[in-house]
């Protein structure tokens, strides 16, 4: 006597929501470790030799900015390349660009758009990251007294001289003379990826400093999310739609498992579910502070 096969139950929809929303996080923390680290250093060494080649285009034309508007009059975008940043004691060499938002300080050093230019009178800010995205100021709490720091604008060559670091808590330098400047580098100070404050290198302008064109952007006159230790909350849509695509990747994934087995399943959905989870934690790196 035979006995029928007893059919295969279907697997309920619970369990598959359950497994891509397994993948989902799992594609997230991939993201987010890569984007930290081998993947943030790598966006960063390249964006840094995309921008030197612009600038030293522009500096080779007379093109360079000297101010919050380009050499035709035209509003400075975030991101654009203003100066070259020569740190000798530590061995920094960074294409510093304008704005100092999270998504800027990916790049690299970022100038804080309300204040001067290196170079020139008053004070400047080029604000940088601790420890992601090539952690370009990792170091720069180690600066001494008496230390150089060179910077190259359109207007020539800055040099300054590092007078104090200052952590939270310590005082103000004193205030500017006329025809005076001073640079401050900016990071966060604290333990590896928790950033607690903000830590300033001050240094002293040497030498006569440049003219300065009209700024039509005053001091305090940046966003919320260009100041220290802010993230960049207008993110959200573009996250948004990347998790849909996420989560809708990762359905796919499941339903494919079924149908094709295990093995030729991941072959195939792995690639995919890491790029779109690097490319969407990449968008919320950005929430977190900018000098991280």
């Amino acid at each position: 006597m035979t006995t029928a096969t007893p059919p295969v139950a279907a697997p309920r929809a619970g369990l598959a929501l359950a497994g891509a929303a397994l993948c989902v996080l799992a594609a997230l923390l991939i993201g987010f470790a890569a984007n930290l680290t081998v993947v943030g250093h790598l966006q960063h060494a390249r964006d840094q030799s995309t921008a030197y080649d612009d600038l030293r285009e522009q500096l080779a034309l007379g093109t360079a900015p000297v101010g919050q508007s380009t050499y035709d009059g035209k509003p400075l975008a975030l991101g654009a390349p203003v100066a070259l940043l020569r740190v000798p004691a530590l061995g920094i060499r960074e294409v510093v660009a304008e704005g100092t938002t999270s998504g800027v300080l990916m790049s690299g050093p970022g100038h804080r758009r309300d204040t001067a230019l290196p170079g020139q009178a008053g004070a400047s800010v080029i604000m940088g990251r601790q420890w992601g995205y090539g952690s370009p100021f990792n170091d720069v709490h180690r600066l001494p007294g008496g230390a150089r720091i060179e910077v190259t604008t359109g207007q020539g060559v800055a040099v300054y001289e590092v007078t104090a670091v200052r952590r939270a808590g310590d005082p103000n330098p004193a205030p500017l003379g006329a025809g005076e400047g001073r640079l401050t580098l900016m990071t966060a100070s604290g333990g590896a990826y928790t950033p607690e404050d903000v830590l300033r290198v001050d240094a002293r302008l040497l030498g006569d400093a440049q003219p300065s064109p009209a700024r039509p952007l005053r001091p305090g006159w940046i966003t919320a999310a260009e100041k220290p230790l802010a993230g960049e909350s207008d993110v959200w849509p573009g996250i948004f739609l990347g998790v849909q695509g996420l989560l809708a990747a990762a359905l796919l994934t499941v339903l494919a498992r079924r149908r094709w087995g295990a093995r030729q399943t991941w072959v195939a959905a792995v690639p995919v579910l890491v790029a779109l989870g690097v490319l969407v934690s990449g968008q919320l790196t950005r929430l977190l502070p900018n000098l991280l």
